[in-house]
């Protein structure tokens, strides 16, 4: 298959989107024709009569992927639940083929393409399969994004040790979600090149504000670490 990575998370709200986001715009920069999933997405506020995937269209906007919703995000529901609960209430089975055939299809219109799971690694994409079922199933590397608050290094090393069991492990972010202001955010970088099992690629600066300059030095930030040609590699 065409070069991509799974961007996940150590806990949902950590920044798996700005993350994905912020490459997808370095990327762009350079002139890749990248493509953007995030095959589902729940708490999806209604519009027009249809649900709207708010962070696919982040992604959309900052990679400037022209592909349909449909095959940028195949499942959205509206409850703010773990995938699999929220296909269950109502009544729909997420069908891990059918985001594969969605998947190969912006494969072949782009150079590259980032896909954003939900939540952390092993939530729950139906009864039996997990988000990393899906990175398996797609054949890609993973990106991990973490928050920097107190207990980030167990989140972090529990999360790379389940990904490195059938997936590459490219690295972590470490995202600061809100401004320092304890010594274990001081020091979770250090803690995390000691113990957190996997290479930290880069700190991303807390912001109350996201805007597409700062996207694009995240995202340079992203890139600086080497990142394009381990997925390259990989």
């Amino acid at each position: 298959m065409s070069k991509g990575c799974f961007i996940t998370g150590t806990d949902t709200g950590v920044g798996k989107t700005i993350v994905t986001a912020a490459l997808a715009t370095a990327l762009r920069k350079r002139g890749l024709r990248v493509g953007v999933m995030k095959p589902v997405e729940t708490g999806c506020s209604m519009d027009s009569d249809r649900l709207q995937a708010q962070d696919s269209s982040l992604l959309r906007q900052a990679s400037g992927c022209t592909a349909t919703v449909e095959l940028v995000t195949p499942y959205t529901f509206a409850e703010p639940l773990t995938p699999a609960l929220a296909a269950e209430r109502v009544g729909i089975t997420i069908d891990i083929k059918h985001i594969r055939r969605c998947y190969e299809k912006l494969l072949t219109e782009h150079d590259i393409t980032l896909v954003e799971g939900a939540g952390g690694l092993l939530a729950p994409l139906t009864e039996c399969l997990t988000m990393h079922d899906m990175a398996v199933e797609l054949g890609l590397p993973v990106v991990i994004v973490a928050r920097n608050v107190l207990g980030v290094i167990n989140h972090t090393a529990l999360t790379v040790t389940v990904a490195r069991e059938r997936s590459f492990v490219l690295g972590v972010v470490l995202n600061h979600t809100q401004p320092p202001s304890d010594l274990a955010m001081l020091t979770n970088a250090d803690a995390l090149r000691r113990w957190g099992k996997a290479p930290l690629l880069c700190q991303l600066a807390y912001t109350t504000t996201l805007t597409p300059e700062l996207l694009h030095v995240y995202g340079e930030q992203l890139v600086s670490t080497g990142l394009l040609a381990e997925i390259d590699a990989h």
